[in-house]
């Protein structure tokens, strides 16, 4: 099991998503901290570029998760959420 540790900038988005999302997302954040992969319909994969290290998840299509497991620490590092426009300014 994994120790979950979020973001600043994770907590100030998760505050603006609806509820029934954000159950969505706790549901994915459950999978991963149990040390589970996800099912192929998250779409799960690394980022690259500024991102590289961290991974994304699709928990609604336009509703993303980015994440980083830590295997050495043990944790589950939420690093944000939202959208594909407010996470990555496209």
């Amino acid at each position: 099991m994994y120790e979950v540790i979020t973001s600043k900038l994770y907590r100030k988005q998760y505050k603006k998503i609806s509820i029934g999302d954000r159950a969505l997302i706790n549901q994915a954040v459950k999978i991963l901290a149990s040390g589970e992969t996800l099912e192929p319909r998250y779409k799960d994969h690394p980022l690259i570029g500024n991102y590289i290290g961290l991974r994304e998840c699709h928990i609604k299509p336009d509703l993303l998760l980015v994440y980083e497991i830590k295997d050495d620490a043990l944790e589950l590092y939420l690093a944000a959420t939202g959208r594909h426009s407010e996470l990555f300014n496209k």
